[in-house]
């Protein structure tokens, strides 16, 4: 299972399924390469019985020892950086809103996306006293409306004029300019 933003896996085992040798990778065929030369080092040193036979296949078992030590310290760092990688792709999943890899659902817990701060309290009880300001002028308009002719046009005027400025600046407290959480400043008309 893989998110549904993740291409790259799909890209990466169709192409890993086309290779004949999918689990000989180079650093299998450096080891091997290097456990035939210590290999036959030691049967050649073993047949001529000499000293430097013996020394060869010293040599060459510390190059063994030393490619071992090698293939495997970068078999840990690439696990190592994977888990990693997977770990910072679901931290922008998360951040962007998407579901976690199968692999860190795996692990379990929970992260707090995002808090809600002092400064989105203020915006919504704003932004609620700019809503019963809207539903207070309708009514208003109703009224004058349902007097018919009687009614009142420069008190129709100005609660449309006051639903107007209420519903701009309600719509800046929804775009902050700014681009930080500060609470919106203002003037807010009854």
């Amino acid at each position: 299972m893989h998110s549904l933003g993740d291409s790259t896996s799909s890209v990466n085992s169709s192409a890993s399924a086309r290779r004949p040798f999918k689990g000989f990778r180079i650093g299998g065929l450096g080891m091997t390469v290097v456990l035939i030369a210590f290999l036959v080092a030691v049967i050649f040193a073993a047949n001529q019985n000499d000293v430097v036979g013996w020394i060869v296949a010293v040599v060459s078992f510390g190059w063994l020892a030393l490619a071992a030590f090698v293939v495997f310290s970068i078999q840990r760092a690439a696990k190592r950086a994977g888990e990693k990688l997977n770990e910072a792709r679901n931290a922008f999943s998360a951040a962007t809103g998407r579901a976690p890899s199968a692999s860190s659902a795996d692990r379990g817990g929970t992260r707090v996306v995002a808090e809600r701060s002092g400064a989105d309290e203020m915006r919504d009880l704003k932004l609620d006293h700019s809503f019963k300001i809207v539903q207070v002028q309708i009514r208003v308009v109703e009224d004058e409306r349902a007097k018919g002719a009687s009614a009142d046009q420069d008190t129709i005027n100005r609660a449309l004029e006051t639903i107007a400025i209420t519903a701009s600046n309600a719509r800046d407290m929804i775009k902050s300019s700014g681009g930080n959480d500060e609470p919106v400043s203002g003037t807010i008309i009854d």
